[in-house]
């Protein structure tokens, strides 16, 4: 497998997005809805799974885009070409407040395991596949289900996370217990399973859920410090009944609103 050798730049610092620059001929595959802008001269494509070389033939193409759908993703991927002679930028973002990882899968043995949301863009050749769980535990308690996304290939991806990112190298047989959906991914060599998070007042009235992930060495994991699921419940929890603002905390509710010129008709 090789995939087409990009450069790129990230920008921004909480609100980023990638720029990817494309010789002639050269190609990105990004998520439906992660495209931002790009240079006159690119061509765009819509593609079933994700176009690599394992998935030729319309038997390939089918069960990649099956993948997709097992991973809670669109079928369709959109690739970008530069067919003309001179280099061309194009620009894929965010979908929320956090970083953009690159991931270089050659330091990685050619995989990388992530969360089946993270996976933003990559040069195209780069394989998007499906990691199925093993151990029943991680499947049920896990967070993530039997199912994570596997970045396969030779070339750059690109995974976003929210909030700050952690990186956490670990030797072998060093242990790192995590929060199921803090998790952006993380290299082979991590041993993945979840655990009894442990005694009855932690359990009850810990707020912390009842398991966490297990990750044991060697290998990198990373880490969100803001989950997408967390932000979400959040935002959802402050919405009051009938959708009518609580006045930000002000002991006068709306009439709060009247007077500090926040005013909603």
């Amino acid at each position: 497998m090789t995939s087409h050798e990009i450069d790129y730049r990230i920008y921004g610092e909480e609100m980023q997005y990638v720029e990817i620059e494309l010789d002639p001929q050269e190609g990105v595959i990004a998520e439906s809805g992660s495209f931002m802008m790009m240079d006159d001269g690119i061509k765009m494509d819509t593609i079933f799974g994700d176009g690599s070389q394992k998935d030729s033939g319309f038997l390939g193409k089918i069960l990649g885009a099956g993948k997709r759908i097992l991973t809670g993703e669109s079928l369709f991927m959109t690739a970008f070409y530069n067919n003309l002679t001179g280099k061309r930028n194009v620009s894929f973002a965010s979908p929320y407040p956090g970083k953009i990882i690159p991931i270089d899968l050659t330091e990685y043995g050619g995989k990388f395991i992530c969360q089946k949301d993270a996976f933003l863009c990559a040069a195209k050749g780069v394989s998007v596949g499906i990691e199925f769980s093993k151990k029943l535990g991680r499947g049920l308690f896990g967070g993530e289900g039997f199912i994570m996304q596997k970045l396969e290939g030779d070339g750059m991806a690109f995974v976003h996370a929210g909030g700050t990112t952690a990186v956490k190298t670990l030797a072998p047989g060093e242990t790192l217990r995590v929060d199921t959906g803090c998790i952006i991914g993380f290299t082979q060599g991590i041993d993945y399973d979840v655990e009894f998070i442990g005694g009855i007042k932690n359990s009850i009235f810990g707020g912390e859920g009842l398991f966490f992930a297990k990750l044991q060495g060697p290998g990198k994991v990373y880490v969100q410090s803001l989950p997408f699921s967390r932000l979400a419940g959040r935002v959802l929890a402050s919405i009051p009944n009938g959708g009518k603002s609580k006045g930000e905390g002000s002991i006068l509710g709306g009439i709060g609103n009247l007077l500090d010129g926040d005013n909603q008709f």
